[in-house]
This record gives structure tokens, C-alpha cells and sequence, in this order.
């Protein structure tokens, strides 16, 4: 099975950061996939790279992540996904999820 790798950017105004330097979230799995973030200096973008076996979906990734990073306000992180065949749904809800985590542990710091 031959993987194919997709690569975006997207930057929104007044960017929200993490405070920590890197999240994991998600396992690689049947139907399931893997997050990876890491706070970068990227002058308030987010990259991101997919790497999936599913061909053909590069817009519905960009669509779904585009929406992701906008809704939050995200910037300055760069975001790895290794894809197990996940469907738009599954990628929006892991994303919700690693943020979330991210988010409770800001809230610890103060």
C-alpha cells in the first residue's frame, strides 16, 4: 500500500497558541489516526501534513482542516496526521479532541 503525502498552510487573524511545546492524540488504528502537534514559530500559520493511503481527497482534507484551524483561532503549530482510512468526520472529532486536551492543560498551568 503506497502512501501519499498532503501538505497545507492556513493562517487566520489574532492567532491562539499553545502553551506547551508538543501534543500526541490518537491512535493509528482500523477507521482511526494519529495527531501530532508541535508548537512552532511559523509567523502565526499552521502546517499541516497528512499521510495517508487514501488518494483523491485532497480538497475534502484542506476543507476539513481549513474549517479546524479557523473555527479555533489556531496558529505558530505545525500538525502531523497519520491516516488509517479515517473518514472527514473521525479527522474533525480526533482534532476536537487533541485541542480539547490541549485546552485542559492550559487551564492547569494557571
Amino acid at each position: 500500500m503506497a502512501l501519499q503525502q498532503l501538505k497545507f498552510e492556513f493562517k487566520v487573524n489574532n492567532p491562539i497558541e499553545f502553551s506547551h511545546e508538543w501534543r500526541h492524540h490518537g491512535v493509528v488504528g482500523s477507521g482511526d489516526l494519529e495527531i501530532l502537534m508541535e508548537k512552532k514559530d511559523l509567523g502565526g500559520a499552521v502546517q499541516v501534513q497528512v499521510v495517508t493511503p487514501v488518494v483523491g481527497f485532497d480538497k475534502v482534507w484542506g476543507m476539513v482542516l481549513e474549517k479546524i484551524v479557523k473555527e479555533n483561532r489556531l496558529g505558530n503549530i505545525s500538525i502531523e496526521i497519520n491516516d488509517n482510512n479515517a473518514t472527514p468526520i473521525v479527522v474533525s472529532m480526533r482534532l476536537r479532541q487533541a485541542l480539547a486536551e490541549a485546552a485542559k492543560d492550559v487551564r492547569k498551568e494557571v
